[in-house]
């Protein structure tokens, strides 16, 4: 489901430039940074850096390119 919100037109205009250079849409970006700051807000010990990681793992998870990790 998708609705309209409204952003200021100051964070279109710093979306709009990361989202090139980071080649995602527009929404995609705005998405993006708020996925992360519910994240961050859900895991408030957890850095930036560690957060973009487990992105990343479940999306790897998501695609099945997980392996199981055998300890020792």
């Amino acid at each position: 489901m998708s609705i309209g919100i409204r952003v200021s037109d100051q964070l279109i205009k710093e979306a709009r430039v990361i989202s090139t250079v980071q080649h995602r849409s527009l929404s995609g970006q705005i998405e993006y940074w708020a996925k992360i700051g519910k994240y961050a807000e859900d895991n408030p010990d957890l850095t930036l850096n560690l957060i973009k990681e487990i992105m990343i793992g479940l999306e790897q998870l998501d695609e099945g390119l997980g392996s199981e990790y055998k300890f020792g």
